[in-house]
């Protein structure tokens, strides 16, 4: 199966360029096209390509040019030249400038496939290596003097190699090989989810279904439908049966959520589920029995769940069966080089970012932060700095919203609220500076859609992202 692409096409051959761009849809490709080198580079910077394909005969910005500039501003953008017999040699010095490919007029549609197909094929492999040894390159930049460490294993999504996440992988075999009831421990932001996952794929029922459900995200009726099913007309706009949660992960792993924030009643009806393995849907009277592991989370720690907060005791001990406790970002700070070489080449798709690696001192500006908001808050911080970043190395400077935060505790989750400050002005400054990145984060570093986005002019934008330093 041949891999899809974004490409751009720069011809000022307007029966040429329609042609290609007609050509690489029906290949199921997405495409942008430029009657001029000066147009498509400006589509280049503002939307991002794996491939630019480009007539090197051009006026204004010839194709020699357009290679020049893509190579310099984005070195991981393939480029395939269009030359005609009399310009082979200057296609040939396209190749020694960085071009991966040309094809000499006049060609076949079959033949300029395969080469557009083989070209991004090579592509993603060499993006996949890079993403395989990203993370271990980036924790031995980092961690120089321990080289001779073995290298991490893989285990999904769950990175780190520290104490308390090895310790978390261990506690995941074993529950795994047992269809015990497992308690998932942990602050938001740690990861909980990711354990539950790797519980369900190292155990017996792996085949079937992980089915998810956010607890504190619904009301207790609503929740009730959701757990349990319900008949038709069992409640106003019920106007047919619906399966509920348990037996739509019959067979499989059902992962319950912020399980603390569920009701008395809920409570009630979910342990008959976990004694008898059977129930009733909404407005129902048929017994229906369910073949389900329960995996539940929650963040609040053992000690404090039976402590005023009104969950029952007989519930809690049948879900405490395997606890299993993730510990927060700031206890296994040796994961965090790892942890960020992962989401860099996570979100580099995303974010049509151009960085293949991190600094040295960038990393230890992020171990030095505290991580109230845990893993979450790092993803999100690496997203942030891939956005605005412009080198292909991540440095301390695309980490200006964590130079300010202060030191240890003081220091504040980057996902929260303004705080309890009365500094309006201050206040606005940083409400402003959040709107602009979360708009750029939504254009995917656009100015130019981060601005319409604002219904700010692009100028007042750029005035403002050099304002706030972002």
């Amino acid at each position: 199966m041949n891999p899809s692409g974004q490409i751009l096409i720069i011809d000022d051959n307007d029966t040429m360029r329609e042609g290609l761009e007609l050509l690489m849809r029906r290949r199921g490709h997405s495409t942008r096209s430029a009657e001029g080198g000066d147009q498509g580079l400006r589509l280049l910077e503002d939307e991002g390509a794996d491939l630019v394909i480009t007539d090197l005969k051009m006026a204004r910005v010839d194709g020699m040019k357009v290679l020049e500039e893509v190579k310099g501003s984005s070195p991981e953008t393939e480029v395939l030249v269009i030359t005609g017999y009399g310009t082979v040699e200057k296609a040939v010095e396209a190749m020694k400038m960085g071009a991966c490919d040309f094809i000499t007029k006049p060609f076949s549609s079959e033949e300029f496939a395969i080469k557009v197909d083989r070209i991004l094929r090579e592509r993603r492999a060499r993006l996949e290596l890079q993403q395989e040894n990203l993370a271990l390159r980036v924790k031995n930049t980092y961690l120089r003097s321990q080289a001779g460490d073995e290298p991490p294993v893989p285990y999904g999504e769950m990175v780190g190699e520290s104490d308390g996440i090895r310790q978390v992988k261990r506690l995941v075999e074993r529950v795994a090989r047992s269809d015990s009831t497992a308690m998932i421990y942990g602050e938001s932001g740690t990861g909980k989810e990711l354990v539950a996952r790797a519980i369900h794929a190292r155990s017996g029922r792996h085949g079937g279904p992980f089915i998810r459900v956010n607890c504190g995200a619904m009301p207790e009726g609503l929740l009730d439908s959701e757990l349990f099913g319900h008949e038709a007309g069992a409640f106003t706009d019920a106007r047919k049966r619906r399966r509920g949660r348990f037996e739509l992960a019959d067979g499989g792993t059902l992962f319950l959520d912020e399980i603390s924030t569920v009701s008395h009643g809920t409570q009630v009806r979910l342990l008959r589920v976990l004694q008898e393995r059977e129930l009733e849907r909404v407005g129902g009277e048929e017994t229906i029995s369910v073949d389900v592991r329960i995996v539940a989370a929650t963040n609040t720690a053992p000690e404090d769940l039976l402590a005023g907060n009104g969950f029952r005791e007989d519930l809690y001990y049948r879900l405490h069966v395997f606890p299993v406790l993730v510990p927060p970002l700031r206890e296994r700070k040796d994961d965090i080089p790892l942890l960020a070489g992962h989401f860099i080449e996570k979100l580099r798709a995303r974010t049509r970012s151009r960085v293949t690696s991190i600094d040295g001192e960038a990393i230890k500006q992020l171990v030095e932060y505290d991580w109230p908001g845990n893993v979450r808050e790092l993803e999100n911080v690496i997203e942030r700095a891939l956005v605005l970043a412009e080198g292909a190395s991540l440095q301390e400077d695309d980490l200006p919203f964590l130079a300010n935060l202060g030191t240890g505790g003081d220091r504040r989750s980057l996902a929260g609220p303004v705080g309890d400050q009365l500094d309006l002005a201050r206040a606005v400054d940083e409400f402003e500076a959040r709107l602009i990145v979360q708009a750029l984060e939504r254009a995917g570093g656009v100015k130019a859609e981060a601005a319409r986005t604002l219904k700010l002019k692009k100028a007042t934008l750029q005035y403002k992202i050099d304002k706030h330093g972002i």
